[in-house]
């Protein structure tokens, strides 16, 4: 019986740990989901259970191993970013895996920020917005200060999508897509790694940086096939496009965060436009691409949990609701003002609501449609962040909220001198990771 090959992905994100299995014509031939519960650090903030999710994914290989149907011939990882691993000479990991929402202590930042001539300086040289823990790097700094016995075991330090890939491959190594993306690793002004590194003793810990379409082999236990070094998700995510499109585009990336992608934008990073969680990254190709995030897959969690507490209506019910051209006009000509949670519209010079209070709604829809009506004033503040002096007229969302009709259409209908497409690249992020390891595969000129 001949089996079919198949290249196999781990997608690794914040909430869904997910394995597919892609047929020669890159379609999804088997997939599966996973959630893993959050664990806590050693001061009692969440972390991602790195050695639950290490057994996850080798019980989950090898069992696809066993399906009769196909052979793996080819595997590779892609993950979120923003998260160092800190592991032993074996690859062991000798730190929690500290979230990226972990608060960083501000005497230390500020202490850093002096050290490197000032916070905007700083931020202004590794194209990253002063994010404390999100600027990934600056853990190796929290950790050297903050808990030195810990920091003494530190051999390796690399990005969770290298990681993945070490546990099968037994390499250590780093990919520019990781290092490259608002860590506070990289001098994008002399493309090398920034000098508070060497200034710290901590650079011999960081790891030779390589091509993400690095391959190796995988240990024999893993059956010595062709392996990625793992990818971030948001350069990942970009690369079908890039494979597909001839003509300029943007990509608006949904999920927990909005990544507003715009990989024709080659102008430097001004200091508002920082200040506005605005960045480059490093993309698959090696250029910088400008990025601008709004957590607005957060807000839209809050937000809606709050609505359903409120009305007495069930869980999904906003996703019955479908684009209404009378309520649009009705929210445009007579606003009713929602605070958000997490978002700050002042920082885009958008008003922010002084309070929440839903009993100013009609009803359940009333307050989505005036909710979103701000939401995606906001993200048109972001998306103008990286569409401006482009010659872009198209966009592609893709994640979570392409499948927002209401969100989608009035985007459409306050921008209406840009095309928006809804991505049929369900599992971008997935497919992108799959691309970079096909034989065949050449990065795409931007």
């Amino acid at each position: 019986m001949n089996k079919t090959p198949v290249t196999a992905i781990f997608d690794i994100g914040k909430t869904n740990k997910k394995f597919f299995l892609f047929d020669e014509n890159l379609e999804v031939v088997y997939q599966t989901y996973h959630r893993l519960e959050a664990g806590v650090d050693e001061d009692g903030f969440q972390s991602e259970p790195i050695d639950e999710l290490k057994a996850w994914m080798i019980d989950t290989f090898n069992q696809a191993r066993g399906i009769q149907d196909y052979e793996i011939v080819r595997i590779n990882f892609t993950s979120y970013g923003a998260t160092l691993v800190h592991t032993d000479e074996k690859g062991i990991p000798v730190t929690p895996l500290y979230d990226y929402l972990k608060p960083f202590p501000e005497g230390l930042l500020e202490r850093f920020y002096q050290e490197q001539g000032g916070k905007m300086n700083f931020c202004t040289r590794t194209a990253s917005p002063p994010l404390a823990m999100l600027n990934s790097g600056l853990q190796l700094y929290f950790i050297k200060n903050e808990k030195p016995e810990l920091f003494k075991k530190i051999r390796h330090t690399f990005h969770l999508p290298q990681y993945l890939s070490s546990i099968f491959t037994g390499k250590f190594v780093s990919d520019f897509t990781s290092i490259g993306c608002h860590t506070g690793l990289w001098n994008f002004q002399e493309q090398d790694y920034h000098k508070w590194l060497t200034e710290n003793e901590v650079l011999d810990l960081l790891l030779p940086a390589m091509a993400s379409s690095t391959i190796f082999s995988t240990l024999p236990e893993f059956g010595s096939i062709p392996s990625g070094i793992g990818v971030h998700d948001s350069s990942s995510a970009l690369l079908p496009y890039l494979k597909r499109e001839n003509e300029p585009f943007m990509l608006l990336s949904t999920g927990t965060w909005a990544i507003s992608i715009n990989p024709f934008n080659k102008s430097p990073l001004t200091e508002s436009e920082l200040l506005k969680d605005c960045l480059q990254f490093i993309g698959i190709t090696g250029d910088p691409i400008k990025i601008s995030r709004l957590f607005i897959g957060e807000e839209h969690k809050y937000q809606v949990e709050k609505m359903y507490e409120f009305f007495q209506k069930p869980m999904g019910t906003y996703k019955k609701l479908k684009f209404d051209q009378e309520r649009f006009s009705k929210v445009q000509s007579q606003p009713k003002r929602i605070k958000f949670h997490y978002l700050k519209p002042e920082a885009y010079g958008l008003s922010q609501a002084e309070s929440m209070d839903f009993k100013d709604f009609e009803d359940f829809e009333d307050a989505y449609y005036s909710f979103i009506h701000e939401l995606t004033d906001l993200q048109i503040a972001a998306l103008k962040l990286v569409w401006a002096d482009t010659s872009v007229s198209r966009m592609f969302i893709d994640g979570g909220f392409n499948a927002n009709e209401i969100f989608v259409g009035m985007l459409r209908k306050k921008l209406p001198n840009l095309e928006i497409l809804t991505s049929d690249f369900a599992l971008g992020t997935a497919l992108g990771a799959a691309l970079l390891v096909q034989p065949d595969f050449k990065p795409p000129v931007i």
